[in-house]
Protein backbone atom coordinates (compact mmCIF):
# COMPACT_ATOMS: atom_id res chain seq x y z
CA UNK A 1 0.00 0.00 0.00
CA UNK A 2 1.18 3.50 -0.81
CA UNK A 3 1.11 5.88 2.18
CA UNK A 4 -1.18 8.86 1.65
CA UNK A 5 0.28 12.26 0.96
CA UNK A 6 -1.45 13.93 3.97
CA UNK A 7 -0.14 11.24 6.34
CA UNK A 8 3.45 11.81 5.21
CA UNK A 9 3.07 15.59 5.38
CA UNK A 10 1.94 15.26 8.99
CA UNK A 11 5.23 13.51 9.76
CA UNK A 12 7.60 15.80 7.89
CA UNK A 13 6.21 19.31 8.44
CA UNK A 14 7.71 19.69 11.94
CA UNK A 15 11.04 18.47 10.54
CA UNK A 16 10.81 20.91 7.65
CA UNK A 17 10.64 23.79 10.13
CA UNK A 18 14.10 22.89 11.43
CA UNK A 19 15.44 23.10 7.87
CA UNK A 20 13.64 26.40 7.28
CA UNK A 21 15.45 27.83 10.29
CA UNK A 22 18.81 26.83 8.78
CA UNK A 23 17.76 28.27 5.43
CA UNK A 24 16.86 31.58 7.07
CA UNK A 25 20.25 31.76 8.78
CA UNK A 26 22.18 30.89 5.62
CA UNK A 27 20.19 33.30 3.46
CA UNK A 28 21.02 36.08 5.91
CA UNK A 29 24.75 35.38 5.97
CA UNK A 30 24.83 34.96 2.18
CA UNK A 31 22.99 38.23 1.61
CA UNK A 32 25.42 39.96 3.95
CA UNK A 33 28.47 38.52 2.17
CA UNK A 34 27.17 39.82 -1.15
CA UNK A 35 26.06 43.22 0.13
CA UNK A 36 29.38 44.06 1.78
CA UNK A 37 31.43 42.83 -1.18
CA UNK A 38 30.82 45.88 -3.35
CA UNK A 39 29.62 43.78 -6.30
CA UNK A 40 28.09 45.93 -9.06
CA UNK A 41 26.13 45.20 -12.24
CA UNK A 42 29.19 45.74 -14.51
CA UNK A 43 31.05 43.13 -12.44
CA UNK A 44 28.66 40.50 -13.77
CA UNK A 45 29.52 41.08 -17.42
CA UNK A 46 32.36 38.54 -17.48
CA UNK A 47 35.73 38.58 -19.19
CA UNK A 48 37.48 36.98 -22.15
CA UNK A 49 41.02 36.09 -23.12
CA UNK A 50 43.25 35.59 -20.10
CA UNK A 51 40.73 37.09 -17.73
CA UNK A 52 43.16 39.59 -16.22
CA UNK A 53 41.67 42.22 -13.92
CA UNK A 54 38.29 40.51 -13.73
CA UNK A 55 36.89 42.41 -10.75
CA UNK A 56 33.66 40.40 -10.60
CA UNK A 57 35.58 37.14 -10.44
CA UNK A 58 37.81 38.46 -7.65
CA UNK A 59 34.82 39.71 -5.68
CA UNK A 60 33.08 36.35 -6.01
CA UNK A 61 36.24 34.64 -4.78
CA UNK A 62 36.02 36.84 -1.69
CA UNK A 63 32.31 36.18 -1.18
CA UNK A 64 32.87 32.43 -1.34
CA UNK A 65 35.78 32.64 1.10
CA UNK A 66 33.45 34.44 3.50
CA UNK A 67 30.69 31.84 3.09
CA UNK A 68 33.08 28.90 3.46
CA UNK A 69 34.80 30.34 6.53
CA UNK A 70 38.26 30.59 4.97
CA UNK A 71 40.79 33.35 4.23
CA UNK A 72 40.75 32.74 0.46
CA UNK A 73 38.83 31.00 -2.32
CA UNK A 74 39.08 30.24 -6.01
CA UNK A 75 35.86 29.96 -8.05
CA UNK A 76 36.49 28.99 -11.67
CA UNK A 77 34.39 27.82 -14.59
CA UNK A 78 37.53 26.10 -15.96
CA UNK A 79 36.86 23.21 -13.58
CA UNK A 80 34.36 20.83 -15.16
CA UNK A 81 33.47 18.81 -12.06
CA UNK A 82 34.17 18.23 -8.39
CA UNK A 83 36.46 15.35 -9.36
CA UNK A 84 38.46 17.73 -11.55
CA UNK A 85 38.84 20.24 -8.72
CA UNK A 86 39.79 17.53 -6.22
CA UNK A 87 42.41 16.21 -8.61
CA UNK A 88 43.86 19.71 -8.95
CA UNK A 89 44.02 20.03 -5.16
CA UNK A 90 45.66 16.65 -4.62
CA UNK A 91 48.18 17.14 -7.42
CA UNK A 92 49.09 20.58 -6.06
CA UNK A 93 49.84 19.09 -2.64
CA UNK A 94 51.57 15.94 -3.91
CA UNK A 95 55.14 17.34 -3.94
CA UNK A 96 55.05 17.92 -0.17
CA UNK A 97 53.03 14.84 0.81
CA UNK A 98 54.30 11.36 1.51
CA UNK A 99 51.43 9.88 3.52
CA UNK A 100 47.69 10.39 3.09
CA UNK A 101 45.15 9.00 5.53
CA UNK A 102 41.55 8.81 4.30
CA UNK A 103 39.25 9.23 7.26
CA UNK A 104 35.88 8.67 5.62
CA UNK A 105 36.07 5.23 4.01
CA UNK A 106 36.13 4.38 0.29
CA UNK A 107 36.25 7.43 -1.96
CA UNK A 108 33.99 8.05 -4.94
CA UNK A 109 34.60 5.70 -7.83
CA UNK A 110 35.85 8.59 -9.99
CA UNK A 111 38.52 9.48 -7.43
CA UNK A 112 39.91 5.97 -7.14
CA UNK A 113 42.13 6.17 -10.28
CA UNK A 114 43.49 9.54 -9.14
CA UNK A 115 44.67 8.03 -5.90
CA UNK A 116 45.26 4.31 -6.40
CA UNK A 117 45.87 3.42 -10.06
CA UNK A 118 49.46 2.18 -10.02
CA UNK A 119 49.51 1.96 -13.82
CA UNK A 120 48.65 5.61 -14.37
CA UNK A 121 51.59 8.04 -14.34
CA UNK A 122 49.49 10.83 -12.83
CA UNK A 123 48.09 8.88 -9.88
CA UNK A 124 49.23 9.66 -6.36
CA UNK A 125 50.54 6.17 -5.67
CA UNK A 126 52.64 6.27 -8.84
CA UNK A 127 54.32 9.35 -7.37
CA UNK A 128 55.41 7.38 -4.32
CA UNK A 129 52.66 8.56 -1.97
CA UNK A 130 51.42 6.06 0.59
CA UNK A 131 47.63 6.18 0.97
CA UNK A 132 45.78 4.40 3.78
CA UNK A 133 42.15 4.02 4.73
CA UNK A 134 41.74 4.61 8.44
CA UNK A 135 39.91 1.96 10.47
CA UNK A 136 36.71 2.96 12.24
CA UNK A 137 35.52 2.41 15.79
CA UNK A 138 32.01 1.27 16.75
CA UNK A 139 30.71 4.82 16.44
CA UNK A 140 31.90 5.06 12.85
CA UNK A 141 34.77 7.41 13.66
CA UNK A 142 38.37 6.91 12.46
CA UNK A 143 40.88 5.24 14.75
CA UNK A 144 44.17 7.13 14.98
CA UNK A 145 47.37 5.09 14.99
CA UNK A 146 49.67 5.54 17.95
CA UNK A 147 52.76 5.60 15.74
CA UNK A 148 53.33 7.57 12.59
CA UNK A 149 51.50 10.62 11.34
CA UNK A 150 50.02 11.59 7.98
CA UNK A 151 50.96 14.64 5.96
CA UNK A 152 47.40 14.97 4.71
CA UNK A 153 44.04 13.80 6.05
CA UNK A 154 41.30 13.49 3.47
CA UNK A 155 37.61 13.70 4.41
CA UNK A 156 34.76 12.97 2.03
CA UNK A 157 31.70 14.55 3.57
CA UNK A 158 29.07 12.75 1.53
CA UNK A 159 28.58 8.99 1.44
CA UNK A 160 29.23 8.33 -2.24
CA UNK A 161 28.08 4.76 -2.94
CA UNK A 162 28.44 3.74 0.70
CA UNK A 163 25.86 2.91 3.34
CA UNK A 164 27.55 5.09 5.99
CA UNK A 165 25.93 8.34 7.11
CA UNK A 166 27.22 11.53 5.58
CA UNK A 167 29.29 13.57 8.00
CA UNK A 168 28.52 16.89 9.61
CA UNK A 169 30.08 19.26 12.08
CA UNK A 170 30.56 16.76 14.92
CA UNK A 171 32.57 14.25 12.91
CA UNK A 172 34.47 16.65 10.68
CA UNK A 173 35.50 19.10 13.41
CA UNK A 174 36.75 16.27 15.61
CA UNK A 175 38.85 14.80 12.81
CA UNK A 176 40.27 18.21 11.87
CA UNK A 177 41.30 18.84 15.45
CA UNK A 178 43.21 15.56 15.75
CA UNK A 179 44.77 15.94 12.30
CA UNK A 180 46.09 19.38 13.18
CA UNK A 181 47.52 18.06 16.42
CA UNK A 182 49.54 15.73 14.21
CA UNK A 183 50.56 18.62 11.92
CA UNK A 184 48.59 17.28 8.96
CA UNK A 185 46.83 19.32 6.29
CA UNK A 186 43.10 18.58 6.06
CA UNK A 187 41.25 18.49 2.73
CA UNK A 188 37.45 18.20 2.84
CA UNK A 189 35.48 17.10 -0.19
CA UNK A 190 32.38 19.19 0.52
CA UNK A 191 30.35 18.02 -2.50
CA UNK A 192 26.61 17.70 -1.77
CA UNK A 193 27.10 19.21 1.70
CA UNK A 194 27.16 23.00 1.27
CA UNK A 195 24.47 24.94 3.17
CA UNK A 196 23.00 21.85 4.85
CA UNK A 197 24.31 23.31 8.12
CA UNK A 198 24.72 26.89 9.33
CA UNK A 199 28.51 26.63 8.94
CA UNK A 200 31.00 24.96 6.62
CA UNK A 201 34.19 22.89 7.09
CA UNK A 202 36.27 26.06 6.78
CA UNK A 203 34.59 27.36 9.93
CA UNK A 204 35.57 24.09 11.60
CA UNK A 205 39.25 24.48 10.68
CA UNK A 206 39.69 22.69 7.33
CA UNK A 207 42.75 23.81 5.38
CA UNK A 208 41.09 23.25 2.00
CA UNK A 209 37.41 22.81 1.16
CA UNK A 210 36.42 21.65 -2.32
CA UNK A 211 33.07 21.51 -4.09
CA UNK A 212 31.31 21.53 -7.44
CA UNK A 213 29.03 24.27 -8.76
CA UNK A 214 27.10 21.49 -10.49
CA UNK A 215 25.87 20.59 -7.02
CA UNK A 216 24.73 22.70 -4.06
CA UNK A 217 26.42 26.09 -4.56
CA UNK A 218 25.36 26.32 -8.21
CA UNK A 219 21.67 26.32 -7.19
CA UNK A 220 20.76 24.66 -10.48
CA UNK A 221 21.79 27.85 -12.28
CA UNK A 222 25.57 27.59 -12.68
CA UNK A 223 26.32 25.84 -15.99
CA UNK A 224 29.72 24.50 -14.92
CA UNK A 225 32.58 25.14 -12.50
CA UNK A 226 33.87 24.37 -9.03
CA UNK A 227 35.47 26.09 -6.06
CA UNK A 228 38.36 25.62 -3.67
CA UNK A 229 38.44 27.55 -0.40
CA UNK A 230 41.14 27.56 2.24
CA UNK A 231 44.31 29.23 3.43
CA UNK A 232 45.82 31.84 1.14
CA UNK A 233 49.02 29.89 0.59
CA UNK A 234 47.27 26.64 -0.28
CA UNK A 235 44.61 28.25 -2.48
CA UNK A 236 47.30 30.01 -4.50
CA UNK A 237 49.14 26.72 -4.79
CA UNK A 238 45.97 25.16 -6.21
CA UNK A 239 45.62 28.07 -8.63
CA UNK A 240 49.20 27.52 -9.84
CA UNK A 241 48.35 23.86 -10.47
CA UNK A 242 45.14 24.72 -12.32
CA UNK A 243 46.72 27.35 -14.57
CA UNK A 244 50.49 27.84 -14.31
CA UNK A 245 53.06 28.65 -11.61
CA UNK A 246 53.43 32.38 -11.20
CA UNK A 247 50.09 33.08 -12.90
CA UNK A 248 47.74 31.27 -10.58
CA UNK A 249 44.60 33.04 -9.50
CA UNK A 250 45.22 36.13 -11.63
CA UNK A 251 43.65 34.47 -14.67
CA UNK A 252 40.55 32.55 -15.69
CA UNK A 253 38.10 34.22 -18.07
CA UNK A 254 34.51 34.11 -16.87
CA UNK A 255 32.93 34.61 -20.31
CA UNK A 256 29.12 34.62 -20.13
CA UNK A 257 29.07 32.69 -16.85
CA UNK A 258 29.89 35.30 -14.24
CA UNK A 259 26.32 36.36 -13.49
CA UNK A 260 25.15 32.75 -13.36
CA UNK A 261 27.94 31.71 -10.99
CA UNK A 262 27.28 34.63 -8.65
CA UNK A 263 23.51 34.23 -8.72
CA UNK A 264 23.89 30.51 -8.06
CA UNK A 265 25.81 31.16 -4.88
CA UNK A 266 23.24 33.76 -3.78
CA UNK A 267 20.29 31.40 -4.29
CA UNK A 268 22.00 28.24 -3.03
CA UNK A 269 20.84 28.31 0.62
CA UNK A 270 17.18 28.45 -0.41
CA UNK A 271 17.46 25.78 -3.09
CA UNK A 272 19.52 23.44 -0.91
CA UNK A 273 16.82 23.75 1.73
CA UNK A 274 14.24 22.62 -0.84
CA UNK A 275 16.39 19.61 -1.71
CA UNK A 276 16.84 18.63 1.94
CA UNK A 277 13.14 18.96 2.70
CA UNK A 278 12.31 16.87 -0.35
CA UNK A 279 14.74 14.23 0.89
CA UNK A 280 13.06 14.13 4.30
CA UNK A 281 9.72 13.46 2.61
CA UNK A 282 11.25 10.69 0.47
CA UNK A 283 12.65 8.95 3.55
CA UNK A 284 9.31 9.17 5.36
CA UNK A 285 7.41 7.92 2.29
CA UNK A 286 9.59 4.90 1.60
CA UNK A 287 9.96 3.95 5.27
CA UNK A 288 6.19 3.98 5.62
CA UNK A 289 6.04 1.65 2.62
CA UNK A 290 8.49 -0.79 4.23
CA UNK A 291 11.77 0.23 2.60
CA UNK A 292 15.02 1.18 4.32
CA UNK A 293 16.09 4.79 3.79
CA UNK A 294 19.33 6.49 4.76
CA UNK A 295 19.23 9.01 6.35
CA UNK A 296 16.14 7.90 8.17
CA UNK A 297 13.33 10.42 8.39
CA UNK A 298 14.41 11.96 11.70
CA UNK A 299 18.17 11.62 11.29
CA UNK A 300 20.41 14.62 10.66
CA UNK A 301 20.93 15.65 7.04
CA UNK A 302 24.50 16.56 6.15
CA UNK A 303 24.08 16.37 2.38
CA UNK A 304 21.34 16.40 -0.25
CA UNK A 305 21.43 12.63 -0.91
CA UNK A 306 18.80 10.13 0.19
CA UNK A 307 19.65 6.46 -0.28
CA UNK A 308 16.88 3.88 -0.61
CA UNK A 309 17.53 0.16 -0.40
CA UNK A 310 15.67 -1.73 -3.12
CA UNK A 311 15.48 -5.45 -3.79
CA UNK A 312 16.77 -6.04 -7.29
CA UNK A 313 18.38 -4.46 -10.36
CA UNK A 314 14.92 -4.36 -11.93
CA UNK A 315 13.60 -2.23 -9.09
CA UNK A 316 16.49 0.18 -9.51
CA UNK A 317 15.66 0.52 -13.19
CA UNK A 318 11.96 1.10 -12.48
CA UNK A 319 12.78 3.70 -9.83
CA UNK A 320 15.15 5.60 -12.12
CA UNK A 321 12.73 5.40 -15.04
CA UNK A 322 10.08 7.25 -13.01
CA UNK A 323 12.51 9.93 -11.87
CA UNK A 324 13.53 10.44 -15.49
CA UNK A 325 9.95 10.53 -16.76
CA UNK A 326 9.09 13.25 -14.24
CA UNK A 327 12.07 15.39 -15.22
CA UNK A 328 11.65 18.73 -17.03
CA UNK A 329 14.18 17.81 -19.72
CA UNK A 330 14.61 14.51 -21.58
CA UNK A 331 11.56 13.07 -19.84
CA UNK A 332 11.10 10.57 -22.67
CA UNK A 333 14.59 9.12 -22.26
CA UNK A 334 14.98 5.64 -20.80
CA UNK A 335 17.80 5.33 -18.21
CA UNK A 336 19.98 2.33 -19.02
CA UNK A 337 22.92 0.90 -17.05
CA UNK A 338 26.24 1.44 -18.83
CA UNK A 339 29.97 1.28 -18.19
CA UNK A 340 30.46 4.89 -17.26
CA UNK A 341 34.10 6.08 -17.29
CA UNK A 342 35.63 6.11 -13.81
CA UNK A 343 33.24 3.58 -12.25
CA UNK A 344 33.82 -0.08 -11.33
CA UNK A 345 30.28 -1.31 -12.05
CA UNK A 346 27.63 -0.44 -14.64
CA UNK A 347 25.89 2.76 -13.54
CA UNK A 348 22.33 3.85 -14.16
CA UNK A 349 21.54 7.55 -14.01
CA UNK A 350 18.27 9.44 -14.21
CA UNK A 351 19.07 13.07 -14.81
CA UNK A 352 16.70 15.22 -16.80
CA UNK A 353 17.85 18.63 -15.66
CA UNK A 354 18.44 21.94 -17.36
CA UNK A 355 22.18 21.60 -16.73
CA UNK A 356 23.46 18.09 -17.62
CA UNK A 357 25.01 16.50 -14.55
CA UNK A 358 23.76 19.16 -12.13
CA UNK A 359 23.08 17.06 -9.03
CA UNK A 360 21.12 19.74 -7.19
CA UNK A 361 18.47 19.25 -9.84
CA UNK A 362 16.41 16.13 -9.16
CA UNK A 363 18.33 13.05 -10.19
CA UNK A 364 18.91 9.44 -9.18
CA UNK A 365 21.72 7.01 -9.82
CA UNK A 366 22.99 3.66 -8.64
CA UNK A 367 25.71 1.11 -9.27
CA UNK A 368 24.13 -2.10 -10.53
CA UNK A 369 25.36 -4.26 -7.69
CA UNK A 370 24.07 -5.70 -4.44
CA UNK A 371 22.79 -4.55 -1.99
CA UNK A 372 20.87 -2.41 -4.54
CA UNK A 373 20.90 1.04 -3.02
CA UNK A 374 19.61 3.82 -5.26
CA UNK A 375 20.72 7.38 -4.51
CA UNK A 376 18.24 10.21 -4.97
CA UNK A 377 19.67 13.70 -4.84
CA UNK A 378 18.59 17.25 -5.28
CA UNK A 379 15.27 18.68 -6.24
CA UNK A 380 15.07 22.41 -6.92
CA UNK A 381 11.56 22.24 -5.45
CA UNK A 382 10.49 19.87 -2.69
CA UNK A 383 7.12 19.50 -4.42
CA UNK A 384 8.72 18.27 -7.62
CA UNK A 385 10.69 15.73 -5.59
CA UNK A 386 7.50 14.55 -3.90
CA UNK A 387 5.67 14.06 -7.21
CA UNK A 388 8.53 12.05 -8.73
CA UNK A 389 9.18 9.97 -5.59
CA UNK A 390 5.53 9.00 -5.22
CA UNK A 391 5.46 7.92 -8.86
CA UNK A 392 8.59 5.83 -8.30
CA UNK A 393 7.03 4.12 -5.28
CA UNK A 394 3.80 3.45 -7.21
CA UNK A 395 5.86 1.81 -9.95
CA UNK A 396 7.58 -0.48 -7.45
CA UNK A 397 4.35 -1.43 -5.68
CA UNK A 398 2.40 -2.09 -8.89
CA UNK A 399 5.10 -4.47 -10.15
CA UNK A 400 4.76 -6.75 -7.08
Amino acid sequence: MIPSHPSILAIVRPLWQEIEDKVAFNVERTAKAFSISGLTAPDLMGSTGYGYDDRGRSLLDGIVADLMGTPAALVRSQWVSGTHALNTVLQSLAPSVRRIWIASGPVYDTLHPIMFDQNHPFSLVSRGIDIEYMQWDRDGMPIWQREGNPDLVYIQRSRGYQARPSWGRRQIAQIIGEAHRRNAVVVVDNCYGEFTDIAEPGHWGADLVVGSLMKNPGAGIAPTGAYVAGTKILVERVADQLFAPGIGGEVGPTGPYQRLLAQGWFMAPQVVGEAVMGGIYVSALFEAAGFLANPATREARNDIVTAIKLRSPEEIERFCAQIQSHSPVDAKAAPTPWDMPGYHDPIIMAAGGFVPGASLELSADAPMRAPYWVYLQGGLSRWHTIIAARAALESLVSAN
